[in-house]
């Protein structure tokens, strides 16, 4: 019988696993965002030391969750390999794993905040915390690229389980069907007719999907909010930023853990759009509270540093920036899907988003100036020499044979 964890019985279980003694203290459910899955208790302990004990609460009784698996066993990958292991930004805080009832425990860092929080409040964007994000992720990609023991690590599966093959993140929208109006209001329906009127954005998640070719460890949920930044940032010369919740990571494509984090860049300047519908998306992006041009250089330093500490990238894949900006673009994407699917909404400011992400998915060249505000050349690290950053050209793929119009549908 599976424990279900409570503030009542949470103290116990910590006493039991050894994690904590009687004179430790008290434990306060985590404030969770609406429609959470999981189950968080905080628990203060002698010394003013904390414990975030996480528990994944089943959706079908008849499966038995395993998203903590992947956080154990990146947990354990940086026990393995002292490489990455030594990357302090990325340092495991797993103390515990209970596989049988779905337990996570890991300590809390009291002196970092949420980054998305910490811009929210302070209203400046330091560069200084966007290049140790930029070098932070180049130093893990690097260090694991093409290297088949992460790779063939990273495939372990979950006791009784398989995996035959890795997530692959660019997942086409799926179709309008009579099961979807049991899931979503008629509003949000409007997100799903719109996608469907874009051929051209269909076509190019389909091509991400044909062309992603996973080459190292990638984090796949980078955002603000698994990202945390010191409270002495300023003081500091090492770990200004900590990366967290390591549940999605996987053997994927670099690409799309930067354009996962540039995404929630634009988020913040998108969240802040001025929406009426006397005012065009040209207009409304301009009247923006929070400007693209103060987003801008953070999100220059982010790429710049990752490519100054992994410029090999560029020769595996010319076409590196350029797809950064498509995965940004489908993160947008993505983040809408989550809205609807939790809030069930989906509104006029929306419907902007989807403009800005069809964009960065089907013209990427204007993209990369409208995301960092030079071109992709201008990007590039000095001791690079890339005569001209182009998509290079490909047969296309073979959905075309057949499919009348190139369509990648559903997960």
């Amino acid at each position: 019988m599976v424990l279900t964890l409570s503030s009542q019985n949470v103290i116990q279980y910590l006493q039991d696993a050894g994690l904590c003694s009687s004179e430790d203290g008290t434990a306060n459910e985590s404030e969770l965002p609406d429609g959470s899955k999981n189950f968080n208790l905080l628990v203060n302990r002698v010394g003013n030391s904390k414990l975030l004990v996480k528990q994944e609460r089943q959706q079908n009784p008849a499966e038995t969750p395993h998203e903590f698996f992947n956080e154990w066993l990146f947990h354990q990958l940086l026990q393995q390999f002292p490489v990455i292991g030594n990357i302090s930004a990325i340092a495991s805080l797993v103390v515990h794993f209970d596989e049988d009832n779905s337990i996570l425990v890991r300590n809390y860092l009291s002196d970092y905040q949420e980054l998305g929080d910490f811009y929210h409040k302070s209203d400046i964007f330091p560069q200084e915390i966007a290049q140790a994000i930029g070098t932070t992720l180049a130093a893990l990609h690097r260090a694991t690229f093409n290297r088949r023991e992460y790779r063939d690590f990273m495939a372990t599966a979950p006791q009784g389980q398989f995996r035959y093959h890795f997530y692959n993140p660019a997942q086409g929208i799926e179709s309008i069907t009579p099961e979807i109006f049991g899931r979503i209001p008629s509003a949000a329906l409007k997100f799903y007719t719109l996608c469907q009127r874009y051929e051209s954005l269909e076509s190019a998640i389909a091509d991400l999907a044909y062309e992603w070719n996973p080459c190292c460890l990638t984090h796949n949920d980078l955002n603000l909010t698994n990202i945390l930044v010191h409270s002495r940032w300023q003081q500091l010369d090492n770990c200004l930023v900590r990366l967290i919740d390591w549940e999605a990571c996987s053997w994927g494509d670099p690409a799309f853990d930067l354009g996962s984090i540039i995404a929630s860049y634009l988020q913040i300047w998108l969240s802040s759009l001025v929406v009426d519908s006397s005012l065009t998306l040209e207009e409304s992006l301009h009247l923006a509270v929070i400007p693209l041009e103060i987003l801008q250089p953070s999100i220059l330093a982010l790429i710049r540093s990752y490519l100054d500490a992994f410029p090999m990238i560029l020769e595996y894949r010319r076409d590196f920036i350029l797809r950064v900006v498509q995965f940004a673009g489908l993160a947008l994407i993505h983040q809408i899907q989550d809205k609807i699917k939790c809030r069930k909404d989906f509104d006029d400011s929306d419907i902007y988003v989807l403009q800005v992400a069809k964009n960065l998915l089907t013209m990427p060249e204007k993209g990369v100036l409208t995301v960092f505000g030079i071109s992709a050349a201008e990007i590039l690290p000095p001791v690079v020499k890339v005569e001209k950053v182009t998509q290079p050209e490909r047969e296309k793929q073979l959905v075309r044979l057949y499919y009348e119009k190139t369509r990648l549908r559903g997960c």
